[in-house]
């Protein structure tokens, strides 16, 4: 490992392509002619487009609880053949997204890894669950633990090992990238928060996590590179985009979340398909060694996204522990797909080009987890039936004799559904509320219109832009099988027949925004209310060209809205929308739900009439115009080169609310934003305890455990904060707190900064404390010289409210004398 003053030393010199000989003669990063660039500042980029070269690539320690899963680990290697542990590297077709190989004489049945982030998405008889960017919407730590925990149990008794998730990748850079709805906020704090409370749920139950996409994964256009149209896809095109990001950005940004995910002892990571600063993520050694296996000590396994695995021994060597899916010589048979491991890797260690200590520090990372979670012990056998729904490889394509036992097409949804639908409400968002058009009062005369009201038309698997049904879940590989799928046409008229009101629908988007509503008889009275539904597609491996509603989704709300004086708008989404509509007279109340799951209709409806008093708040920014917007995806290069694909995050710190607040542009609605029945107030914000009177700027130096320095983590400052329901309905309050740092704080620092929130219930006139507990690193920044992290000199502003635009009070500190 380098120490501060030789990284930095290495930071000024040209990269050296690495000497290692690849077994498979794959591209060692990208050979060939340099591109030309202006270097941001602080860029970890060197002069010839690589990300600077760390080796060796480090090995487990077991430090942070694992030492004793670690010596069972090490036992079972010891036992194993070289064959053996290359194929334990090297994914297989099989029943799951994701197969390692059992080796039945010494007791070890696989590993199954399964998508997904919402589901088990390779399972019937499961549940859907809501959403990442819905859940992160509740800023609610236990519902996040709880939602976790039950897709774990789900997993389990369907035979997973590995859960592919929680997902802190992609962050939310820009609104266009298509993937956001997998993860969760647009904002470090609050993503590495959930990630921490999901991993923690997740592996609770037995299972063992994933920690994606690392790193700097924010868009999926050129996701991968272009081939040329040869049988092998050996030859480049054009490679996969290259974030192009400084060192700064980097750690207070797009590692902060997966230093959570390491502090929570995460099994495993995945790097992800884009280049960072040039070079491949499953192959860039400062960020796998350096960074993840260094820096934050990870003591878990690195897995490839599937296909993101562009060399052998070049990966091998720079800190990947895993390809997936794989594709590798078994016995001697070739799989047509062919593998950059498998018997390459044992040709590699074997001529000397892999240490035997390398191959085995991957095969100890991968079994570690395994043993530290008791999967050894009863644990559930793979359910057969996902074999046939496996969309990556088909049962024709299996080259091992995949044995099942157990029951088969196992109903494994327990009573989930009931949590689900309260999450579902939970995280709604309510944006807009007028003329106290909610909740709703047994109104005699209903209208739903939209799109997004009815029934699924197109089966139970959501795999394209469908016109009608309703938007519980979305695309790719974070796609879920709907069991069933409570609606909002459903969950209304349930509740319309119970009041005795009459309920018409309109279920035709186009027909909305053009000429029904010109009809005399589209509506032969004024309703009580109009209820209308609208819906915008995310999927993986495309972004979004528009942050409009789909289906003329603007257009209808207008359309319903000229003709109904008390409209309701309810939006089903990924993520962002613009709203236009919200300034229409007649659009009284506007609810963001996200993609709730299976119970997205009755929990809806407990909005709407007031079982549940809505408390979700925005994980980004709602903008008035879509121009408002920074950090646009690279979605055209002018120029054919082989490696023009260039991604420069010159936005640095300004991501998301960072953005909007130092640049003071008005905003629709702000991130934490969120609406109640009732109302909340924050006042006398203060210091529970003096500062310590020892704190220095930089940490201690301690040995390194999972999530990197302890003493970052130690509590250092403690803020306490009065709230108080000032309505007359009960509610969930979300205080939050923000930070704008000292002025001797490098230029680029954003003014406001998440650090803190909670989440809890008060009745009508009610009062709590809350208590803000900050660690080191939520007061420090990352100082690019010192390689470390900094508390400035200087006074801090602390500003606790209600969103990031709504401070009921403030503080100002010095914890550090210039």
């Amino acid at each position: 490992m380098l120490s501060p003053q030789a990284l930095l030393g290495a930071l000024l010199l040209s990269a050296v392509p690495s000497a290692l000989a690849d077994t498979c003669q794959a591209p060692i990063d990208h050979p060939g002619e340099p591109y030309s660039y202006v270097q941001p500042r602080n860029t970890t980029i060197l002069a010839d487009g690589h990300s600077l070269s760390v080796l060796p690539s480090p090995n487990m320690t077991g430090n942070g609880g694992w030492e004793t899963a670690l010596v069972k680990a090490k036992r079972f290697v010891s036992k194993l053949t070289l064959e053996e542990k290359s194929w334990m590297a090297t994914g297989q077709p099989g029943p799951c997204v994701g197969n390692v190989l059992p080796i039945p004489r010494l007791n070890f049945s696989g590993l199954c890894l399964q998508n997904g982030p919402q589901c088990v998405q390779q399972g019937d008889y499961s549940s859907v669950f809501v959403s990442g960017v819905s859940a992160a919407a509740s800023w609610d730590r236990q519902l996040l633990y709880d939602r976790g925990n039950a897709m774990a149990k789900e997993h389990k008794a369907k035979g997973s090992h590995v859960i592919l998730g929680p997902i802190g990748g992609p962050l939310g850079r820009s609104p266009y990238d298509s993937r956001t709805w997998e993860g969760f906020a647009a904002d470090p704090y609050l993503t590495g928060v959930c990630m921490e409370e999901t991993i923690n749920g997740m592996q609770d139950a037995g299972v063992q996590a994933n920690a994606k996409h690392f790193i700097a994964n924010e868009q999926e256009t050129q996701r991968n590179p272009s081939y040329a149209p040869d049988a092998n896809e050996t030859t480049y095109i054009q490679d996969s985009v290259s974030a192009n990001i400084d060192d700064r950005t980097l750690h207070e940004i797009y590692m902060w979340p997966f230093a959570n995910a390491v502090r929570a002892k995460v099994a495993s990571a995945m790097c992800s398909y884009n280049r960072v600063n040039g070079s491949h993520s499953c192959q860039n050694s400062y960020l796998l060694n350096h960074l993840l296996k260094g820096e934050l000590g990870f003591q878990g396994y690195v897995m490839s996204d599937w296909g993101a695995t562009h060399s052998g021994v070049a990966s091998v060597e720079s800190g990947m522990d895993m390809s997936m899916p794989g594709g590798f010589t078994l016995y001697g048979e070739e799989w047509t797909e062919g593998s950059f491991l498998g018997k390459n890797l044992t040709s590699a260690v074997k001529n000397g080009t892999v240490e035997v200590s390398r191959l085995n520090d991957m095969i100890v990372r991968i079994m570690t987890p395994y043993f530290w979670l008791g999967q050894e012990k009863n644990y559930p056998s793979v359910d057969a039936s996902v074999g046939p729904l496996n969309v990556d490889s088909a049962p024709d394509t299996w080259l091992y004799d995949w044995k099942f036992t157990g029951e088969t097409n196992r109903d494994v949804r327990a009573n989930h559904s009931a949590m689900i639908r309260e999450h579902g409400a939970s995280s709604t968002v309510l944006l807009k509320n007028e003329r106290n058009a909610l909740p709703l009062r047994k109104p005699r005369n209903i209208v739903i219109a939209g799109n997004d009201a009815g029934p699924l038309t197109q089966g139970p698997n959501l795999q394209a832009n469908f016109e009608y049904g309703h938007l519980a879940g979305s695309s790719g590989s974070g796609s879920c099988r709907f069991t069933y799928l409570s609606t909002p046409l459903d969950a209304i008229n349930t509740r319309a027949r119970k009041d005795g009101s009459l309920v018409q629908s309109y279920l035709n988007n186009t027909l909305l925004a053009t000429e029904a509503l010109t009809s005399p008889l589209w509506i032969p009275q004024q309703p009580d209310v109009c209820l209308v539904f609208l819906k915008s597609f995310a999927a993986e491996g495309e972004d979004r060209t528009s942050l409009d509603l789909d289906w003329n989704g603007n257009a209808v709300a207008e359309a319903v809205a000229n003709h109904c004086n008390n409209t309701v708008v309810i939006t089903n989404s990924g993520g962002v929308n613009v709203m236009p509509f919200a300034d229409h007279p007649n659009v009284t109340a506007i609810l963001a739900q996200h993609y709730a799951g299976e119970e997205s209709g009755n929990a809806i409806a407990d909005v709407l009439y007031g079982d549940v008093n809505p408390s979700g708040k925005l994980p980004y920014v709602i903008a008035y115009n879509e121009s408002d917007y920074n950090a646009p995806l690279t979605t055209a290069v002018e120029t054919n080169g082989t490696w023009d694909w260039q991604s420069w995050f010159d936005e640095e710190l300004e991501v998301g609310y960072r953005y909007f607040d130092a640049h003071n542009i008005s905003v629709r609605y702000e991130f934490g934003f969120g609406l109640s029945y009732t109302t909340f107030d924050l006042k006398n914000l203060k210091a529970k305890d003096s500062t310590p009177a020892n704190l220095t700027a930089l940490p201690a130096k301690r040995a390194i455990q999972p999530g990197g320095n302890p003493a970052l983590w130690e509590t250092v400052y403690t803020l306490e904060a009065e709230v108080s329901n000032t309505g007359d309905v009960d509610g969930f309050a979300v205080p939050q707190l923000y930070i704008d740092f000292p002025a001797s704080t490098p230029a680029g620092t954003p003014p406001n900064q998440l650090r803190g929130f909670d989440k809890f219930h008060l009745t009508a006139g009610e009062k709590k404390t809350v208590k803000f507990e900050l660690m080191r690193r939520d007061l420090s920044y990352w100082d690019v010289t010192a390689q470390d992290w900094r508390i400035p000199a200087g006074p801090f502003t602390f500003k606790a409210g209600f969103s990031s635009r709504d401070f009921h009070a403030r503080k100002t500190a010095t914890l550090i004398k210039a």
